[in-house]
C-alpha cells in the first residue's frame, strides 16, 4: 500500500469524517443551502454552491461518506468499494473544473475492454481498440466483422449529437424532450432504435449473427435495471453506459487508484476546502420547504434552499405532507425496485479461466462477464419475478488489484462482482435466511468457467438489494435510484427543480441518470444558481 494513495483527509479516515464542530454551533448558523447525503453528486453540487460564496452545510447520515461511490476496509488490509467499481462515466468538465486530477484522481484505463469465456471453451475479448476488436471477431466469428463496424458507426452517429462528454453536450444543463432528441435523428431508424425502442436482444441480432458473439454482449442492456435484455428499451442501457469519455478515451471504463470511493473522498476534501462544512452521522428526519430541515433529534437548521441528493422516495418520506400531490405522483410512478447482488470477494489468486488458462492475463485487465444462453436468462428473469432464486446468474467481474495492488495485503486479490437477477423479496424466507446460498449460486456461476474456483476464495461479502438499500439508503436497492429506460430518461427523468419551495434534487435520478457521472450535481448548482 503507498502512502501518497490515502495520504488525504477523507481518505485518510476512509470517509468516517465526523462533526465538524459541535452540532450547537452548527444549529445556531445561518446556511444559504443544506444539502442531504454525502454522495459524489452531493458533493459535487456543495462544491460548486461554496465557489459561489454560499453557505453550504452538507449532512450524511451514514458515518461513512460517498454513499453507493464510497470505500470500506471490509477484512484486515483490504478497502474495496463495496457498491460503485469502476470509472467511466464521470464527467470531464467536472474533472477539470474541480480539479480533481491535480487533487490526485489517477485514473487507468482497462484497455482489454470485454472478455467473455464460454462453456464450450472458447472465448472472446473485446478490445477497446477498435482494430485489435475487429482482429479478435475476424478470429471468432469472421462474419460478423462488418457488423462490428456497422455497430461503432451507429454510436458514433449518436454520439455526435449527444456528445455526453462535452462542455457544452447534451448530459449538461437541462435534457432535451425526446422528442426532440428523435428530431436530431429522423430518417436514422437505427439512432432511433438504439435510444428508444429496441431491446437488447434486437440489437445484438440487429448487428451479429454468430449466437456466441450476441451472448456475450447481451448482458450490457440490462445493468442496474429490473429488466431482461428481451425488454423494449433495454439496448439504450448499453448505450448509456458507452456514450461518454474517460482519459481522454471514448466509451473506456477503468480504475482509480485506492478503490472508486476516492472519488468521493477527494470531492469531500475539495468541497471542504471550497468553503463547504459536512457532517456526518446526522441523520435528517424532515424537509422543511423553504425553510430548512429538522434532524432525528429534533434540531432545526435553517436555509432557503434544501438539495436532496438521497433517492426521491427518501425525500418524499422526509417531506411526509409536504410534498406536492402531483411530484409525489411522479416519483411513485418510477419503478425502483432493483434485481442486482453484489460481492465482494477476496482471493489467493485471480480466477483461472479454463478458456485461457493463468492467472495474470490480459483478460484480467479486463471487465469479465460470464455469459448466459437466452433461455437462462428468460428463466433467471422469471425465476426473479416470483421472488425464488434462480441457479444461475450473469456476472460481471472487476479485478482492482490486477491494476491496483495498493489496496490489498501482498499476496492476496480483489474480485468485485455485479450480478443479475436476484429478487429484492422472497416468496418464502428473506435474505438472511438465502444470502449464503444467493452467494454461493454467485460464485458457481462463475466456477464453471475456472479451474481454480471456490478454492482460491479466501472470503466473501453479499450484498442483496435490501443490503444496498440498508448500506447506502438506495430504496428497493436499485442502483440508479429509479429505473433507467428510456420512459424515465431524458426529459422524463425527475428535474432539480421541484415544486416544493427552495427544494432541489441532484442525485441519480435527475438528468443524465445513474452511475458515478457527478455532471447531475453541478447541473443542480446551475440551476440553483441561476434562479
Amino acid at each position: 500500500m503507498t502512502t501518497s494513495t490515502y495520504h488525504t483527509p477523507a481518505a485518510a479516515v476512509l470517509g468516517r469524517i465526523g462533526l465538524p464542530e459541535p452540532m450547537s454551533n452548527l444549529v445556531n448558523r445561518r446556511w444559504d443551502a443544506i444539502i442531504i447525503g454525502a454522495g459524489h453528486n452531493g458533493l459535487t453540487c456543495a462544491t460548486y454552491l461554496a465557489r459561489a460564496g454560499k453557505q453550504v452545510l452538507v449532512l450524511e447520515a451514514r458515518e461513512r461518506i460517498g454513499g453507493a461511490n464510497t470505500m470500506e476496509e471490509p477484512w484486515p488490509g483490504v478497502r474495496m468499494s463495496p457498491c460503485a467499481y469502476v470509472a467511466g462515466l464521470l464527467h470531464p468538465l467536472v474533472i477539470r473544473e474541480l480539479g480533481l486530477v491535480e487533487r490526485g484522481y489517477d485514473f487507468t484505463p482497462a484497455v482489454n475492454g470485454l472478455f467473455i469465456p464460454f462453456e464450450d471453451g472458447s472465448s472472446i475479448q473485446l478490445y477497446e481498440d477498435a482494430e485489435r476488436c475487429a482482429a479478435e471477431i475476424h478470429r471468432f466469428a469472421p462474419a460478423d466483422v462488418a457488423g462490428f463496424h456497422a455497430m461503432n458507426n451507429l454510436f458514433e452517429r449518436v454520439d455526435s449529437v449527444i456528445r455526453a462528454d462535452a462542455d457544452d453536450g447534451l448530459w449538461v444543463g437541462l435534457p432535451p424532450t425526446q422528442e426532440e432528441l428523435a428530431a436530431r435523428f429522423a430518417g436514422d431508424d437505427e439512432a432511433l432504435g438504439l435510444l428508444f425502442h429496441w431491446s437488447m436482444d434486437e440489437f445484438v441480432r440487429h448487428f451479429f449473427t454468430d449466437e456466441r458473439l450476441q451472448l456475450a454482449y447481451l448482458g450490457q442492456g440490462v445493468i442496474g435495471t429490473r429488466s431482461s435484455p428481451f425488454d423494449p428499451g433495454t439496448a439504450s442501457v448499453y448505450h448509456h453506459h458507452y456514450c461518454s469519455s474517460q482519459g481522454g478515451l471514448k466509451g473506456v471504463w477503468g480504475y482509480v487508484k485506492g478503490g472508486m470511493g476516492m472519488v468521493s473522498f477527494l470531492l469531500a476534501d475539495i468541497a471542504r476546502e471550497s468553503g463547504a462544512v459536512i457532517a456526518a452521522g446526522v441523520p435528517v428526519a424532515r424537509i422543511l420547504p423553504g425553510e430548512g430541515v429538522e434532524l432525528a433529534g429534533g434540531e432545526r437548521l435553517h436555509a432557503p434552499i434544501v438539495v436532496a441528493n438521497c433517492d426521491p422516495r427518501v425525500t418524499l418520506r422526509l417531506l411526509a405532507d409536504s410534498a406536492d400531490p402531483d411530484w409525489r405522483a411522479q416519483v411513485e410512478s418510477i419503478p425502483h425496485e432493483g434485481a442486482t447482488i453484489k460481492l465482494s470477494v477476496l482471493l489467493n489468486q485471480l480466477p483461472d479461466f479454463t478458456a485461457r488458462p493463468g492467472t495474470m492475463q490480459p483478460h484480467h485487465l479486463a471487465t469479465i462477464n460470464t455469459p448466459l444462453t437466452r433461455d437462462e436468462w428468460q428463466r433467471g428473469y422469471q425465476t426473479m419475478l416470483r421472488g425464488e432464486m434462480p441457479d444461475r446468474v450473469w456476472t460481471e467481474l472487476y479485478f482492482q488489484t490486477a491494476h491496483d495492488t495498493s489496496v490489498v495485503p501482498a499476496g492476496l486479490h480483489t474480485m468485485s462482482v455485479f450480478s443479475q437477477y436476484m429478487p429484492y423479496q422472497f416468496t418464502e424466507g428473506d435474505w438472511d435466511t438465502h444470502r449464503q446460498a444467493a452467494g454461493q449460486v454467485v460464485i458457481q456461476s462463475i466456477a464453471r468457467f475456472c479451474s481454480n474456483l471456490p478454492q482460491a476464495v479466501v472470503a466473501v461479502d453479499v450484498m442483496g438489494p435490501p443490503d444496498i438499500e440498508r448500506k447506502v439508503g438506495l430504496t428497493g436497492g436499485h442502483i440508479f435510484q429509479g429505473e433507467c429506460l428510456p420512459a424515465y430518461m431524458w426529459d422524463r427523468r425527475l428535474t432539480a427543480r421541484t415544486p416544493m419551495t427552495g427544494l432541489y434534487l441532484c442525485g441519480a435520478a435527475t438528468h443524465p441518470g445513474g452511475s458515478v457521472i457527478a455532471i447531475n450535481g453541478r447541473n443542480a448548482a446551475m440551476q440553483i444558481l441561476e434562479s
